[in-house]
């Protein structure tokens, strides 16, 4: 069955058949991008003892895959508006999977880093298709408002499954088993999904651009590694050459999508006020918890010595108030309004992240869990609400870029926050003093990363092995720390955005008229 996003007569596209399966196709999407990225923040301290990555590289791994995505989810956003989403979608799943075998089977960081980059090309393909196919199969804006809820509460139930599930895989099996866990996910997506999705695009899309794609991927890759680069070491001449061309092929790419008859992103979408509010405020806001969540499995696990599984059972209050708060924001949106919703939300993500800067090597759970479940539910009414504002402002034809505007917003901000706040982190633990007695080599690798001290800590003798250790734990924590309150003043400022540019947003409340 094809779905095009002109109705035939006689058809009420309100009420395509089967629409709820077809969600739960969608669902499965969302999990294998959500699980794969939770459980890479478990499999770091394993990878780093395998592969030994430097810091810089282990930046690397944690954010190429962002890096890349970012770059490419215009490009297949629109892609999928003009060859087909269910297409895209399939494809891109099959890639996926594929990919993910190639990231089991890392032997070294420099290909480690490569496959997490052929792996964002694959993402970049899942995301958009998923939103864009809610926007066709649901006209009903009370339907749509709920299937995004589900939607948004499988990304956050992929973020529990995936802590969970890699936790017990890393406790039985070796790092790469985390990666093909995406294999049935995929299997059963693909199967399941060309007997259930219907098909939709744009029936007059126009050709797809490369030029344009070439210029948002070299755009946005350069700006975001020039950003990471200049925060971690310092500006340099390399940094200041990524910037330029980055910044430069962008105002290229703006200005040619204002010029030519069939862009890949109809840049006008941005003149309404809600749909550009929306989108910064879900960039602030990943940008604040992407790159605390990134080391917060090393802390529960290298700080607090808890197991993968135990450490994945911990970050569980997050995803439960995420998915809580994700099912109940559409009918708390239109009983209050959007920008209390969203706002609220956002404030109180960032006063909970502001408790971490009271984090210590022995805070107790109960805080880390009331910290977690907090931004869970905070988080969790902010994206769905923002999702259904940037889905209900764009035409139907227009849904797949709308999208990729979304989900760029998240993954620019998931890099940025890995590469500012991470470098936080990096650039502190950095600077810790190495005990007395303990070799130039060791303290070296020791300095790298948090793994490579425990790692290194391995080769020396006595009570020497404990204090380094002791500093680097203690080092790591003030990093953390620091970054933290970095990340709540971000958080706290994306409340600020939301609650001016999302003044008087509505959520829609009638159907879809169509004509026959």
């Amino acid at each position: 069955m094809i779905i095009t996003d002109r109705p035939a007569a006689g058809t009420d596209p309100r009420r395509h058949p089967g629409r709820w399966l077809a969600l739960s196709v969608l669902v499965l999407a969302v999990l294998l991008v959500a699980v794969d990225a939770t459980v890479l923040g478990l499999a770091t301290p394993f990878l780093s003892e395998d592969l030994k990555p430097s810091g810089t590289q282990l930046l690397w791994i944690g954010d190429i895959y962002s890096f890349v995505i970012a770059g490419l989810l215009v490009s297949m956003g629109s892609l999928g508006d003009r060859i087909g989403r269910k297409k895209l979608l399939l494809t891109g799943a099959v890639a996926f999977g594929a990919v993910s075998v190639l990231n089991a089977y890392a032997t070294t960081p420099e290909m480690m880093i490569v496959a997490r980059a052929l792996l964002g090309v694959a993402g970049a393909t899942l995301m958009p298709s998923t939103l864009a196919l809610i926007r066709n199969i649901f006209h009903d804006p009370r339907e749509r408002s709920l299937a995004i809820g589900i939607w948004g509460a499988a990304a956050s139930a992929g973020a529990a499954v995936g802590p969970v599930v890699g936790g017990f895989l890393l406790e039985h099996f070796w790092w790469g088993s985390v990666f093909l866990i995406n294999l049935p996910v995929m299997a059963v997506l693909v199967v399941v999904g060309v007997k259930l999705l219907p098909e939709s695009r744009n029936p007059a899309p126009g050709p797809w651009d490369v030029p344009s794609v070439l210029l948002s991927l070299v755009g946005i890759v350069g700006v975001v590694y020039a950003i990471k680069e200049a925060a971690a070491y310092g500006p340099r001449w390399d940094v200041a050459a990524a910037a330029v061309a980055g910044a430069g092929a962008l105002v290229w790419f703006v200005r040619r999508q204002l010029s030519i008859r069939f862009p890949l992103l109809d840049m006008r979408l941005f003149r309404n006020r809600g749909f550009s509010g929306a989108v910064l405020a879900d960039l602030l806001t990943i940008l604040g918890l992407s790159g605390l969540v990134f080391f917060l499995s090393q802390y529960l696990q290298l700080v607090q010595g808890r197991g993968p599984l135990e450490a994945g059972v911990a970050e569980l209050p997050a995803a439960v108030g995420a998915v809580t708060a994700g099912l109940l924001a559409g009918r708390a949106a239109r009983r209050f309004s959007v920008r209390l919703v969203v706002a609220g939300g956002l404030a109180a993500v960032g006063l909970a992240t502001a408790m971490l800067v009271l984090l210590t090597e022995d805070t107790g759970y109960p805080l880390l869990g009331g910290v977690l479940l907090v931004v869970g539910v905070g988080a969790g009414f902010s994206f769905t609400v923002t999702a259904d504002v940037i889905l209900s402002g764009v035409p139907k034809e227009q849904a797949g870029s709308a999208s990729a505007v979304s989900e760029t917003a998240y993954e620019l901000g998931a890099a940025l926050g890995i590469a500012l706040l991470g470098s936080i982190v990096t650039g502190v633990y950095r600077g810790f003093p190495t005990p007395a007695g303990v070799p130039a080599e060791t303290a070296s690798a020791a300095h790298e990363s948090l793994g490579g001290a425990v790692e290194a800590a391995r080769a020396v003798p006595g009570h020497q092995a404990a204090d380094l250790v002791a500093a680097a734990q203690e080092a790591f924590v003030h990093g953390l720390r620091i970054a933290a309150g970095a990340g709540a003043a971000v958080l706290l400022a994306a409340s600020v955005v939301a609650w001016f540019l999302l003044r008087g947003q509505k959520l829609e409340e009638e159907p879809e008229k169509t004509s026959a």
